[in-house]
């Protein structure tokens, strides 16, 4: 699963061939044929695997999060930190694909949803965001969306001075939102 991401992330959708991953992978290509029948499905298995791995990961972190003085500039810094990584990359590759690739987008389209609602969740539960309260749910989303912007920002060039600043702006507008200015 982790040649399958690297090569996304080093060759784009266009290089990622099934037959490079398997070389990568040091399996054979019948092996890989035998789980994965399309590239698109090798891909997909292969970016939900990475991708639960990376929720874990966050939730592996949210006991510094929780500690930290800023609890709300750390969470959104972990969120922005995700979607910066090379996961993210990977992801977009596929999503760009997938919007002109039908067979591909029938496997994104669910992963997506699937991945976006489990980081949704634990976005809400690290910020101890109550979703009751008007206007919560739609901030939480906010800052996924916020983060993943900034993530495509990143994807060129080094965007990490200016993602630092505006993640601490937006900390500061989320704090506003979830009733705990000043915290």
């Amino acid at each position: 699963m982790v040649a399958t991401v690297e090569c996304l992330v080093e060759r784009g959708w266009s290089g990622t061939t099934t037959t490079l991953v398997a070389e990568r992978a040091g399996v054979s290509r019948g092996a890989q044929l035998h789980h994965f029948r399309t590239r698109g499905e090798l891909v997909a298995a292969a970016v939900e695997h990475v991708g639960a791995e990376s929720v874990q990961h966050l939730k592996a972190r949210a006991e510094q999060v929780a500690d930290a003085a800023d609890r709300t500039t750390a969470v959104v810094t972990l969120i922005a930190d995700f979607f910066a990584s090379d996961l993210f990359t990977a992801a977009l590759e596929l999503w760009v694909a997938a919007r002109t690739d039908p067979e591909l987008r029938t496997v994104v389209v669910p992963l997506e949803v699937r991945l976006g609602r489990e980081t949704h969740r634990l976005t809400v539960e690290l910020l101890g965001a109550d979703e009751a309260r008007p206007g919560v749910r739609e901030a939480v989303q906010a800052t996924l969306d916020l983060c993943r912007g900034l993530a495509l920002a990143n994807q060129l060039t080094d965007d990490s001075k200016r993602r630092a600043r505006i993640v601490r702006q937006w900390a500061a507008m989320v704090d506003q939102e979830l009733g705990r200015a000043g915290t």
